[in-house]
């Protein structure tokens, strides 16, 4: 059939059995396969004539959109060297994990908040299923191109292997890393290959009613907008803030001194609604009541509507003084409300005819008490958003030494959280963290007004240059400094607080957050790309015994929760059945049993335990299939018992 394409995962189907054995994935969600899930289920309702045997006839579609594209016609839009195989790299699933890093957190066990250390592809792809559609804001401040500080490897296809090269824990022949200078032929191409991904995996994670606000300057903010347009679609673009960064003009410049830079802000859905701001006394002070309305203060609002009566026809009518009986008729402009509006603002005396009731059209008066809050503007000035000055002394309040160029004021990223987030636990995604900025921003936000956002930021320990005052003060990554950073504020606002309540009387928590590190799985993927026999004969023998001897109970554990969805903050504790440590996850919802001895009794406590999820290693059943399936038998009789589904899994 023309034109038609299978879907991802379509005609497949997996057991849905109570008790069925399943083995647990090891790679991060298909995105492929996920958005082809949701397209199939979308055309089916919609276009179902779309549908043929499981696939998609994309020339049936056009038709039935009344559109038909030409092969070979000129189409509008962005493209760029390597468009192409920036879907690639989207659609490969990783097979890496995040191990935790408990000395270089701060309460690790109660802690909302994470940090994480890695490449942020690699990071964004691990945190597809446990965080699709969960975060409420994401804030970037990515490399501007300039030419100068963004590094970037040669070879393209990034993967785990290219990032262990690049901070020093393979082998890194043959691979080199420098900044994207301009005079590379592929200078905003490079750019564009590194943004492309990165964005369209960040939408993924944004809920419904999320946005996310990027920093950028004048040299690839049109490309920016254009890549955002594509990704986000233009009709979610939100706005082109003006961040005042600088309040001097320098005469050392060539040309136009510049003062400013932007934020482009891009919602995930129409949902997404902006926070009005408070009112201020300036804007209150415009309310008065000259004619003592028992309602209290107001202003007048035109009643002359912009459009001319010729667009507005059905707005004009003879429109009559009640007080003198004069009769006016619109001339340039229509009038703002129908006949029927006038009519019954005038029955509740909600329209002005001037201080001696003569005026022949009238105000509306609209009530300082049923007033909303302010719009914001797309112009932040620095006494309202912050300057980089303010930046500096930011971290040189905690940092001292100036370790970290530029950073972006606290009060900037307040602005942006001030405007997106208005629920409790909302959460904050940053995944180009730089220096930490954004999580000290959420942390004061919350001492400040008791909120419960959380935040996830997301580092690569970028080497600091040896000359550098980051180094000299004993800092080797730019990681390094954003996770003291982080210790440091959060200490500062315990100790503000000890004791104190929050605005609902409850004792504030203590702002940790938990660490982790990207890194190889802890489990011996099979590599399919293996030719030589040797290779082959390898891996067999590898994968005997998959789980890799450094790996920890811990690191094991936390690569199983985010691999079967649940999120790096989930309520984890060590219980103890038939002589076995068992982790038990959102109070006993899973159990997963590391440990490498399955046995009978065992098998009947966890069936016990009454859990909606059982994960076990492989290996513990030591290749007895009759014990694995009298577990399987055992689950599925439980919850048969209990009209209730238990899924067993192994890895």
């Amino acid at each position: 059939m023309s034109g038609a394409k299978p879907l991802a995962g379509h005609g497949r189907t997996e057991a849905k059995q109570p008790g069925g054995d399943t083995k647990l994935p090891l790679m991060s969600l298909d995105i492929a396969g996920q958005k082809d899930r949701v397209l199939l289920n979308f055309l089916a309702a919609s276009f179902p004539e779309c549908l043929s045997e499981g696939r998609i006839d994309f020339e049936q579609l056009k038709r039935a959109l009344g559109e038909w594209v030409e092969p070979g016609n000129e189409r509008f839009g962005l493209v760029w060297p390597g468009k192409a195989d920036c879907m690639k790299i989207i659609q490969q699933p990783s097979v890496a994990t995040l191990k935790p890093a408990r000395k270089e957190s701060v309460d690790f066990d109660a802690a909302g908040n994470v940090f994480i250390e890695g490449d942020n592809l690699e990071v964004l792809k691990l945190l597809q299923k446990a965080y699709f559609g969960k975060i409420k804001m994401i804030y970037i401040d990515p490399p501007y191109n300039t030419g100068q500080e963004f590094i970037y490897p040669d070879k393209y296809a990034e993967t785990l292997e290219t990032y262990l090269a690049y901070t020093g824990q393979a082998d890194a022949e043959g691979r080199k890393f420098s900044t994207n200078t301009d005079t590379v032929g592929r200078y905003h191409s490079n750019w564009l290959n590194m943004m492309y991904p990165r964005l369209y995996l960040a939408r993924n994670l944004l809920r419904e009613d999320g946005a996310i606000f990027i920093s950028i300057d004048d040299h690839e903010l049109a490309r920016l907008r254009e890549l955002c347009d594509q990704i986000f679609g233009e009709e979610n673009f939100k706005a082109d803030i003006a961040w005042q960064k600088r309040y001097t003009r320098s005469n050392n410049t060539v040309d136009f001194t510049t003062v400013v830079e932007h934020i482009i802000v891009y919602a995930k859905s129409e949902a997404f609604e902006v926070n009005l701001l408070p009112r201020t006394e300036e804007a209150d002070a415009r309310y008065s009541n000259p004619d003592d309305d028992p309602r209290g203060v107001w202003k007048g609002a035109s009643f002359l509507n912009p459009a001319s009566p010729q667009d507005r026809p059905n707005l004009c009518y003879p429109l009559e003084n009640p007080n003198t009986g004069e009769v006016v008729h619109p001339t340039t402009n229509a009038w703002r409300r129908s006949k029927e509006a006038f009519e019954e603002l005038h029955a509740d005396n909600r329209l002005y005819w001037g201080p001696d009731g003569k005026a022949p059209i009238p105000s509306i008066k609209m009530f300082l008490s049923e007033a909303r809050g302010l719009t914001p503007t797309n112009f932040w000035a620095h006494d309202y958003a912050g300057h980089t000055d303010e930046g500096t002394r930011d971290l040189e309040a905690l940092i001292p030494g100036k370790v970290f160029n530029n950073p972006k004021p606290v009060q900037l990223i307040r602005r942006a959280i001030e405007h997106a987030c208005n629920g409790p636990g909302d959460t904050v995604l940053d995944f180009f963290a730089g220096s930490g900025v954004t999580a000290q921003a959420v942390i004061e936000l919350n001492a400040e007004d008791g909120g419960s956002r959380k935040f996830i930021l997301v580092q690569l320990p970028e080497p600091a240059d040896e000359t550098s005052n980051a180094a000299k003060a004993g800092y080797k990554t730019i990681a390094e400094i954003a996770k003291e950073r982080i210790r440091r504020v959060a200490k500062k606002v315990r100790e503000a607080s000890s004791g104190q309540l929050d605005l609902v009387g409850k004792k504030q928590p203590a702002p940790g957050f938990k660490v982790f590190k990207l890194d190889r799985s802890n489990f011996r993927i099979w590599d399919g790309s293996a030719a030589q026999a040797e290779d082959v004969g390898r891996q067999i023998e590898m994968h005997i015994d998959h789980l890799s001897d450094a790996s920890s109970a811990e690191d094991v554990l936390y690569e199983l929760l985010l691999k079967a969805g649940f999120a790096l903050t989930t309520n984890v504790r060590g219980i103890e059945l038939a002589g076995k440590q068992v982790f038990s996850v959102e109070n006993g919802s899973m159990l997963i049993c590391l440990e490498k001895e399955i046995t009978p009794e065992l098998i009947d406590a966890l069936a016990e335990a009454n859990p909606l999820q059982v994960i076990c290693l492989d290996e513990a059943f030591k290749g007895n299939d009759q014990l694995k399936a009298n577990a399987v038998q055992t689950f599925r009789a439980r919850a048969q018992a209990d009209e209730s589904e238990i899924v067993f899994k192994t890895v």
